[in-house]
């Protein structure tokens, strides 16, 4: 399995490359060359797994440079929590994604994502710097994922202001071989940051440089097995159309749906929900993909302007708007 730029669809790597460098060259975006189309029978076989199991069954169709059997000691190390759905009526269900060590849905990509970079770099002669920008959940997540990693250091950049005080401390009082910076501007000042880091020479040549924002393609991939687990605990009778709300920031989320679909996962229809950032709606209903500066919001972690995934969600649909919003709605 190769991953292309989706800036240069002829410039591929390895998985290996696309987790280490979580950037192309030009500022690209990594996506698999293809997808396993499951079958419906595959589907049914997931039921009966674990969520370790399960993940281990799909990562492994894009994962080709790790033996199987490491493979699958890794997901039985990383994912030892489970996504339960809660049924609240009988059309609509919860699936909880807080279960994790900081009760956060980005625990399930960190946790990956770091476990990738401990195997591919242990024989690595310089430090890995890990780059991440932060609107609260991300950076405890990473940072609980490294805590101690031999080799390793990461850098939360995060917006002063624009956190909560629990994700505020939690981002500075870990300590050990994390940092955190505290930026005078919004999420996407930080994100500009780290991706401006990856354009740096100097930087690049004293570590090992990796992101572990969602656009790293590792932090992404892991998310799509919990859609493939929400399946797995619907009755047959509700399994043959699921529509999905997803909360959606910087849209990592919503993009690792639309690859579970891509994949062979019935669903129906995604629907985006945002808070007063309105980025996405907004480009559904006019075309306009003007970033714009975040608004702050009750719901900071969802407070971005220009979402780093936007550019996946547009490789997958080609471009074509009118696809898109065939498959996704978005409310406000």
């Amino acid at each position: 399995m190769k991953y292309y730029n989706t800036n240069n669809k002829t410039y591929r790597v390895s998985f290996r490359q696309a987790v280490l460098e979580g950037l192309a060259p030009d500022g690209g975006l990594y996506m698999p060359e293809s997808y396993p189309k499951f079958s419906k029978d595959f589907l049914t076989a997931l039921s009966p797994l674990s969520f370790a199991e399960l993940a281990f069954q799909i990562a492994r169709h894009f994962v080709d440079d790790i033996p199987s059997a490491e493979l699958e000691d890794l997901c039985q190390t990383v994912f030892t929590f489970d996504t339960p759905l809660i049924e609240l009526s009988p059309k609509l269900s919860v699936l909880e994604l807080f279960h994790g060590p900081t009760l956060a849905f980005k625990d399930f990509g960190a946790r990956f994502l770091a476990a990738l970079i401990q195997r591919y770099t242990r024989d690595s002669a310089r430090e890995t710097l890990v780059l991440v920008a932060t609107s609260g959940d991300t950076g405890s997540a990473v940072a609980k994922g490294f805590l101690g990693m031999e080799g390793v250091k990461v850098a939360l950049l995060y917006p002063g202001g624009m956190v909560s005080r629990i994700q505020e401390q939690q981002l500075t009082t870990i300590g050990g071989n994390v940092t955190a910076f505290e930026v005078q501007g919004t999420f996407d000042s930080c994100q500009t940051l780290v991706k401006r880091a990856f354009q740096d020479d100097e930087l690049q040549q004293t570590f090992n440089l990796s992101p572990a924002n969602s656009i790293n393609i590792a932090r992404l991939l892991p998310q799509s097995f919990y859609y493939f687990r929400a399946f797995t605990q619907f009755t047959p009778a509700k399994s043959n159309g699921v529509h999905f709300v997803v909360p959606s920031g910087n849209l990592g989320n919503l993009t690792a749906g639309l690859m579970a679909a891509r994949m062979g996962l019935p669903v129906r229809q995604f629907v985006a929900a945002v808070n007063g950032n309105r980025f996405f709606p907004d480009y559904l209903q006019s075309g306009n993909a003007q970033p714009r500066r975040a608004v702050r919001t009750c719901s900071n972690a969802m407070d971005v302007g220009n979402p780093g995934n936007f550019t996946r969600i547009l490789d997958l649909f080609d471009g074509e708007r009118t696809s898109i919003r065939s498959t996704i709605n978005s409310i406000s």
